[in-house]
């Protein structure tokens, strides 16, 4: 009997040390946010694999996903990763991962070191915490703490606060990008729209990157032109403007560029990186 024991104890420790894959009980935490997944991450052959998509967004890379390769971007950085392939190209040069990429609940999953640490994040791994930390964004020699976005309704505002080093750095990006030609400051704009002005514009949102303190390193607002009057007599006016509130300056912005800011704001919502500050809509 005691022979007996002995050997279905020896099979399981077999079916253990083989097992390629096992899932654990794993926090990942970027920019000390807890990211939260449908898919759990895992351990294979002792590299940490995640959600593709969850990581990335969280590092500030945008991913497209045609015929089962994904290519991952940011800034001057591309990564082009296939299912089921140990192969990886990075910025045009041939890696080989430790871990094939593979598909989990309809999920691809990815070794994280090897994304976080393409993208210039350091990744420590203690207590089954993985904790990756992205280069802060700098305005002025100035570390950023946060991105605040505010904007308004007709009765009342909203204050959020958008954490996460990546996420800075994607905001100061698109504005800076996507920023047009100086022009001069509207004769008539505002939080609230003034209908009776032709060539009016009114406060689309305002977003504030402060630094450590909660003081504003950079303010950007953006206009939009009330369209309350003929099409001929708004000839002329630009559609969206955006004010350099730091610098006084006005220049032309474009409603993909609010698109853009938009559907950012939203995935750092879905991803637990935006706190609500103040909610006075009624």
């Amino acid at each position: 009997m005691k022979k007996f024991y002995s050997g279905v104890f020896l099979t399981l420790l077999l079916i253990f040390a083989v097992s390629p894959a096992y899932a654990t009980n794993i926090q990942i935490k970027v920019d000390d946010i807890a990211i939260k997944s449908d898919v759990a991450p895992q351990n294979v052959n002792n590299r940490i694999m995640v959600p593709l998509r969850m990581i990335s967004e969280n590092l500030g890379a945008t991913v497209d996903w045609s015929d089962s390769e994904a290519t991952l971007s940011k800034s001057d950085m591309q990564i082009m990763l296939e299912l089921n392939n140990a192969t990886a190209v990075k910025n045009g040069e041939t890696v080989l991962l430790d871990v094939k990429p593979y598909l989990k609940n309809n999920r691809v999953m990815v070794p994280l070191r090897f994304i976080a640490e393409t993208f210039g994040c350091d990744v420590n791994y203690e207590n089954s915490t993985v904790t990756v930390a992205a280069q802060p964004l700098l305005i002025n020699g100035v570390k950023v703490q946060a991105t605040q976005y505010e904007y308004h309704m007709t009765m009342g505002g909203v204050v959020q606060q958008i954490k996460g080093n990546a996420y800075n750095k994607a905001f100061y990006d698109l504005f800076l990008s996507n920023k047009g030609s100086l022009v001069e400051a509207p004769a008539s704009y505002s939080w609230q729209p003034h209908i009776d002005t032709p060539g009016a514009y009114y406060k689309i949102g305002q977003y504030d990157f402060l630094d450590q303190k909660g003081n504003s390193i950079q303010c950007f607002d953006v206009y939009g032109l009330i369209n309350a009057h003929p099409t001929e007599i708004l000839a002329g006016f630009p559609e969206v403007l955006l004010h350099d509130a730091t610098l006084d300056q006005w220049y032309l912005f474009s409603d993909t560029a609010i698109q853009s800011i938009s559907n950012l704001v939203g995935t750092a919502t879905n991803n637990g990186f935006l706190t609500v500050i103040s909610n006075t809509v009624v």
